[in-house]
């Protein structure tokens, strides 16, 4: 493959102590820093392959004792070169690629003596399964992060781990590392964790852990050490009961929507009483079939778009024009804001204001911020010198006169274009010349918040995406008069708070709250003219969403929904229209269109029923969902056409990381090109063929 970055192994002997003998030492090492982590490719495997053959050899000898296996600095292995991966373009090749890394990995089983992975430090995929392939492993306490992340992408772990972890850890355990974690927004294990799963027979510290594991692995070919393990039960039930458990929460995740964690599932189940060649073989025919698939393809996109552009936000300006930031004003003490507070000083360890209308508010608003560190605090995940130290960065006042000093203001007022234009003038009013002032809105003009400012070009739009702490979106809203010192700030500011920015016109409800209201909408507009709530909620399963559409509705607020609707009917009318019977909901107090039942079921209370006034035209859930996917194509053809972003690209990235799009869809381009809506509805396809699809 020619664009293979190749990691090589290279083999040094190391005379172990207390009579040990020689352990023939293999470091994987792509000759990059940790910045381009080990990965595998045709090229990789062959010369791994070769080391192994050369010290099997030596092993018959007697030349070895032992070997052990471990990678470069703060890198173990990242797994199979995924730009390789997705330059196979048939069914042969991904196949011949899987028997061949099976082939090459179950040589460090075969070697005829015993064999060690050092885990020292990050193990993904591959990574990780290369050192499942060994009779021992160490883990470094500070590995960051440990996974097999595969059903993540669209794939299954095809080179030995649906085998071997079940064996090892467990079905239960071996799921939640396959299915549970790939589907949990991708979840890593750290050194410790991993240890505690049973992943590693022992940890040892970072600053001498290839010495202590060399030690480790001394004492146990001497027999100094005894290395045991829990055995696995084989029990059908057990497994079974494991393997049921990850199924339902694909099941709930997914909607099956996607065949990888399902596929994964039937080969765990393998592991119980397959032999090994049997279970390598299905894992081969697994890999063969999926990295043929659209769901892989749209899974690379995806993860290129996360791990490549959301880093090089296009059109930011030059990152030289942003200034310094030393201390940050945060108006108002909500939820919200207070969630912004705790972010920055976290973040930004810099003294963090907040302002409301009253000591009451501000307090809880700071007490908030205090409560959470404490909480951090007390799951150890700060030390008690961090949380006092944050704690003494953030305070509160009722007069915005305490913003004197900031570098930056963020308004987090209600949604209302007047309050903030008042807000924003009197946070000018006291603030240095410099200072630039952000505004959280969701679907307001920042130009015109802007409009009667002294300094409108200090003015950004700065859109976080609740919860604050979990999702990674900002979207970053150039006004019509925002300078590029300005703009490059707030991208300064974003990558600190470790977010990912994408650039955005000032277009009403800017992305993924625009076409998130057009999608519920149409939703909305079904049930108004007739169509049942339950048969609408169900409309849009097939697209594996986090969530329903009315449990979204839900989430965000009645209120806070009809808001957006009714700014959107004022920009355009003809194509976002506000529901009556969103209307009274909001007007009876209403939290959502569902109760909930002793089993957490959703249903429609009569008070809610009686609320709702409906048309005779019944959809079923399949048009409801072909009418909102026409009204997305439509919708996202119109923003690119106004600029509202720079490529398609960064309409799948926001809606990928501000509205939980599902990586195996690739965002929703791709899913619009591949279901033939693009071309249907706009005449013709937002990404070329063989982009987030697989080549024609």
């Amino acid at each position: 493959m020619p664009d293979e970055v190749v990691t090589k192994a290279l083999v040094r002997d190391v005379a172990l102590p207390g009579g040990a003998g020689t352990l023939a030492l293999v470091t994987m090492d792509n000759g990059f820093d940790h910045t381009k982590p080990n990965t595998f490719g045709p090229a990789g495997l062959k010369n791994l392959r070769e080391a192994l053959d050369g010290l099997a050899a030596r092993a018959a000898a007697g030349e070895v004792a032992a070997v052990g296996l471990t990678g470069k600095p703060f890198i173990f292995g990242a797994g199979a070169d995924l730009k390789v991966a997705a330059a196979g373009k048939d069914r042969e090749q991904a196949l011949m690629v899987a028997r061949y890394g099976h082939e090459v990995f179950r040589g460090l089983g075969e070697l005829g003596v015993p064999t060690f992975a050092f885990v020292n430090g990050l193990a993904l995929g591959g990574g990780l399964e290369v050192a499942l392939h060994c009779d021992y492993r160490t883990i470094s306490s500070s590995a960051p992060a440990v996974a097999l992340p595969e059903c993540f992408l669209g794939l299954v772990p095809g080179w030995g781990g649906t085998y071997l972890l079940p064996r090892l850890v467990g079905p239960d355990k071996a799921a939640e590392v396959v299915v549970g974690n790939a589907l949990n927004n991708n979840k890593m294990l750290d050194g410790a964790k991993a240890f505690r799963l049973g992943l590693a027979d022992a940890m040892f510290e970072a600053a001498d852990f290839l010495e202590q594991s060399l030690l480790w692995a001394a004492d146990v070919l001497t027999g100094r050490t005894k290395v045991t393990r829990p055995e696995v039960s084989t029990d059908e039930a057990f497994w079974e009961g494991s393997l049921g458990a990850a199924k339902a929460m694909a099941d709930l995740k997914l909607k099956g929507a996607a065949p990888a964690p399902y596929r994964a599932v039937e080969l765990m189940r393998l592991a119980r009483t397959a032999t090994r060649d049997e279970a390598f073989e299905a894992e081969s025919q697994a890999i063969a079939d999926l990295a043929t698939s659209e769901e892989f393809r749209s899974g690379i996109y995806s993860f290129d778009l996360v791990q490549r552009r959301a880093k090089r936000p296009a059109g930011a300006p030059d990152r030289g024009l942003a200034r310094p930031v030393t201390t940050v004003g945060v108006v108002g003490a909500g939820l919200m804001a207070s969630q912004l507070a705790l972010l920055f000083v976290r973040r930004l360890q810099v003294p963090v204001v907040l302002t409301d209308l009253d000591q009451a508010r501000v307090d809880k608003g700071v007490g908030y911020v205090h409560g959470e560190i404490d909480g951090l605090l007390a799951k150890r995940r700060i030390s008690p010198d961090a949380a006092n130290r944050l704690k003494a960065l953030v305070s509160g006042s009722t007069d915005k006169a305490a913003f004197a000093a900031a570098d930056v203001v963020i308004e987090a007022v209600f949604e209302d274009l007047d309050v903030k234009k008042q807000v924003l003038a009197e946070v000018e009013a006291v603030v240095s010349s410099e200072c630039v002032l952000m505004t959280n809105t969701s679907s307001l003009s920042v130009s015109a918040m802007a409009a009667d400012l002294k300094h409108p070009e200090r003015v950004v739009g700065f859109h976080f995406f609740n919860p604050v702490a979990v999702l990674p979106l900002l979207e970053v809203v150039r006004g019509e008069r925002t300078d590029d010192a300005t703009l490059a700030t707030a991208f300064a500011v974003g990558k600190q708070l470790k977010k990912s920015c994408v650039l955005v016109k000032d277009a009403p409800a800017f992305v993924v709250n625009r076409l998130l209201t057009r999608m519920l909408g149409e939703v909305t507009k079904a049930v108004d003219e007739g169509t049942p709530p339950e048969v609408a909620e169900r409309s849009l399963d097939a697209l594996g969403m986090p969530m329903p559409p009315f449990v979204l509705l839900q989430l965000v607020g009645p209120a806070v929904a009809l808001h957006v609707a009714e700014t959107m009917h004022a920009a355009f009318p003809d194509r976002f229209s506000v529901s009556a019977n969103l209307g009274r909901l909001v007007a009876a107090g209403k939290t959502g269109i569902w109760s909930w039942d002793a089993e957490g079921k959703p249903y429609m209370d009569d008070a809610t029923k009686a609320l709702f006034e409906v048309g005779d035209t019944v959809l079923t859930a399949d048009e409801v969902r072909a009418k909102a996917l026409a009204a997305i194509a439509e919708e996202v053809r119109i923003m690119l056409d106004e600029g509202v972003v720079a490529e398609p690209q960064d309409i799948d990235l926001c809606m990928l990381l501000g509205a939980g799009w599902p990586f195996h869809l690739g965002g929703i381009t791709p899913y619009l090109d591949r279901t033939g809506v693009s071309e249907a509805v706009t005449g013709r396809r937002f990404l070329p063929r063989g982009v987030a699809s697989v080549p024609a």
